[in-house]
């Protein structure tokens, strides 16, 4: 009987201790979860200016081309997978994964440039080609890293890179709710607005030195480098929700256990001591 109290009151405190570290891990979540989200919605203008600048130089000009609007010349695709640089967030990085596998599964041509670590680890578990590893952890990027990724992506678009370039990251809906999503970067042919309903003003005309479409080629990467900064800072505020519910649910775990471990310590020790009287009663008889 001994021997089981001894061991109960160890395995109590080694919870106890499991549960101080995912309280902490918890509140630390929490904490960073704000100014991700702040981050996040603080450069949404900058991709509404962008995107408005776009739509208006493709509309505003009739015979307007540029290479970006117009799908690429070979099949091969490229995914840029965000994903976290740790685990204990749930199913965070696993949805995302199985999502991404569900994307590519009927696509030849397949290569990704992953941003996090678990990102790299899964791409390379499944042998899918890497496009670069130098942004493998999120934590580390910045929006001058964004700018460098949007100007490889642009420059090796068409020809003989990829024809087809898309986004999978994990969209934060809500506290308890983070879906995994994909948006179309390039080509960009979403933008022509000819054919929706007219509010019957005439157009501005807007001349471009030296042209529209160089304009328009040079708005692109800084466009596609607001997309992928947000992505990344909805993607981070996604895992640090995911991280904080988790954690969350694992000290409600732990703190049940450590009722239940208690209640049968106790019961134990009163048992313990119940035999003790019940022997020092019989021998004083005796």
């Amino acid at each position: 009987m001994a021997g089981s109290m001894k061991a109960v009151k160890l395995r109590i405190k080694s919870v106890q201790s499991t549960m101080q570290i995912t309280k902490a891990m918890q509140l630390v979540a929490a904490s960073k979860l704000r100014k991700a989200k702040e981050r996040a919605d603080q450069s949404k203008p900058y991709l509404e200016t962008m995107l408005a600048t776009l739509t208006d130089i493709a509309n505003g000009n009739t015979d307007f081309q540029s290479r970006f609007t117009n799908a690429g010349e070979n099949d091969r695709w490229l995914y840029i997978v965000i994903a976290g640089d740790r685990g204990l967030a749930g199913g965070y990085n696993s949805n995302l994964f199985k999502f991404v596998e569900a994307e590519i599964k009927d696509k030849n041509n397949v290569i990704v440039l992953p941003v996090g670590k678990k990102a790299v680890e899964f791409m390379k578990h499944r042998n899918i080609d890497i496009l670069t590893e130098e942004y493998a952890e999120v934590a580390k990027i910045s929006i001058s890293d964004c700018f460098q990724i949007a100007k490889l992506i642009c420059g090796s678009y068409g020809g003989g890179g990829f024809g087809h370039v898309f986004l999978c990251y994990t969209n934060f809906v809500s506290m308890l709710s983070q879906v995994p999503t994909s948006t179309s970067l390039l080509p960009l042919s979403d933008l022509s607005t000819e054919n929706k309903e007219s509010d019957g003003k005439p157009k501005e005309l807007i001349l471009y030195e030296p042209d529209s479409e160089t304009v328009f080629d040079a708005i692109v990467p800084e466009y596609l480098a607001g997309i992928l900064y947000t992505s990344i800072n909805i993607s981070y505020a996604s895992e640090l929700a995911a991280r904080r519910t988790a954690m969350e649910a694992a000290t409600d775990n732990a703190e049940e256990m450590i009722e239940t471990l208690s209640l049968y310590y106790n019961r134990a020790r009163q048992a313990s001591i119940t035999q003790e009287i019940t022997e020092i009663v019989a021998g004083a008889e005796s």
